[in-house]
C-alpha cells in the first residue's frame, strides 16, 4: 500500500487465526483494546460459546428467551437479507450441518435422502420469532452463527478504531473476512485471494473502507470413498454447493459474509439476479466461480486473476 510501518498481533478466536495490523505509532495496548471487543461479540452472541445468547435459544427451542437489544438487532437484520435469498441462505441449518457430520472426526457415508428429508423441516428461518427482546425458534431447530458472527465482530473492531482515531489497517479474520481501512486520501490495499481449486491461480483486489468477504468449500469439508463434500449447505436441497468461490465487496463485514454464503448457493444464472435483489445502499459487489472454474461478477467489480501466482 504504501511505505508506513505496522505491528501485528494476532489471536484464536472464532475458530480462525484474527490479524490485527495497525500503524507502528499506536501503543501495544490498543491491540488488548480490540481483541476484547471480539472476545466480547464471542461469549456473549456466538452459537459455539456456552451460555451465550444464541446457545440459550438453541437449548430452550421452542420457548421464548430474553435477549439484549443487539443480539435482537442482529436477528431482525439475519431475517431480512434470508428473506431476499429466498431460503438459500438460513441460520437455522444446523441440524443438516450435524446430519452431514461436519466437526466430527470420521464421517463413513454421506446422508441419504430420506435422511435430509427427516432434517429439512427444522431448517427455516421463518420460524424464528423475535418479540422485543424476547426470541424463540421451533422446536428441533438449532442456530449456527458461522456465516455472520466472525464477520459482526470485525465490524465492531473498525467501529472501535475510528474511535480512536486509527484510520489506517487491516483486520484479516481467517482470511474469508478482510477489512481494509484507510484514510480517505491514502492508497488503496492489494488483497489476494488464492483459487480453492489451483492454489498457483488467484484473484487480486483493492479495497479501500471496504471489507472483501470470500466463501468456499476448501477449509471444512469431509471425505466419503475419496470424494470431498464441503461444509457450505444449500438448506433448499440439503447438499453442499458445488460452486469454488464467491467473493463480495461491501461496506460492513456481516453483510458481505452474509451475501458470501447466499450467493455460493446460488447458479451462474441466478447470481447476479439475486445480488440485484438487495438494495442499492448496501453497496455489493461481487463475483463467483462456478464448478468448471467460469466467473460471472456483477457489472462494477473489478478484480485481477493471475493464472501462475505463485
Amino acid at each position: 500500500m504504501n511505505d508506513l510501518l505496522y505491528k501485528v498481533q494476532s489471536r484464536f478466536l472464532f475458530h480462525a487465526h484474527v490479524r490485527i495490523k495497525i500503524p507502528a505509532s499506536c501503543d501495544d495496548a490498543v491491540f488488548s483494546e480490540l481483541f476484547t471487543v471480539m472476545e466480547s461479540v464471542d461469549r456473549k452472541y456466538n452459537s459455539y460459546s456456552p451460555d451465550s445468547y444464541i446457545d440459550r435459544i438453541n437449548r430452550n427451542a421452542g420457548h421464548f428467551v430474553t435477549v439484549d437489544d443487539e443480539m435482537a438487532s442482529i436477528l431482525k437484520e439475519i431475517v431480512f437479507f434470508s428473506d431476499i435469498f429466498k431460503g438459500a441462505y438460513d441460520v437455522t441449518v444446523m441440524p443438516l450441518v450435524r446430519l452431514w457430520g461436519f466437526y466430527r472426526d470420521k464421517v463413513d457415508r454421506i446422508p441419504s435422502e430420506r435422511d435430509i428429508g427427516t432434517v429439512r423441516p427444522f431448517v427455516d428461518y421463518r420460524k424464528i420469532e423475535i418479540n422485543g427482546n424476547e426470541v424463540r425458534i421451533g422446536k428441533g431447530q438449532e442456530i449456527v452463527t458461522g456465516s455472520f458472527i466472525k464477520a459482526y465482530a470485525v465490524d465492531r473492531v473498525v467501529c472501535r478504531m475510528r474511535e480512536l482515531g486509527i484510520d489506517d489497517g487491516i483486520i484479516n479474520a481467517g482470511g474469508s473476512t478482510i477489512y481494509a481501512l484507510g484514510p480517505a486520501a491514502g492508497d488503496e490495499w492489494d488483497i489476494a485471494v488464492s483459487d480453492p481449486a489451483d492454489n498457483r491461480s488467484a484473484y487480486s483486489f483493492s479495497l479501500l473502507n471496504r471489507c472483501l468477504s470470500t466463501s468456499c468449500q476448501s477449509e471444512t469439508f469431509v471425505t466419503v470413498d475419496g470424494k470431498r463434500y464441503g461444509h457450505i449447505l444449500d438448506p433448499r436441497t440439503g447438499y453442499p454447493s458445488p460452486n469454488r468461490l464467491v467473493c463480495i465487496a461491501s461496506d460492513r463485514c456481516m453483510v458481505g459474509d452474509i451475501v458470501s454464503t447466499g450467493l455460493f448457493c446460488e447458479t451462474r444464472d441466478s447470481f447476479v439476479e439475486v445480488l440485484g435483489r438487495i438494495p442499492r445502499e448496501y453497496a455489493l459487489e461481487g463475483f463467483l466461480i462456478d464448478p468448471s472454474g467460469e466467473p460471472v461478477c456483477s457489472s462494477s467489480f473489478c478484480y485481477t486473476h493471475e493464472k501462475n501466482a505463485v
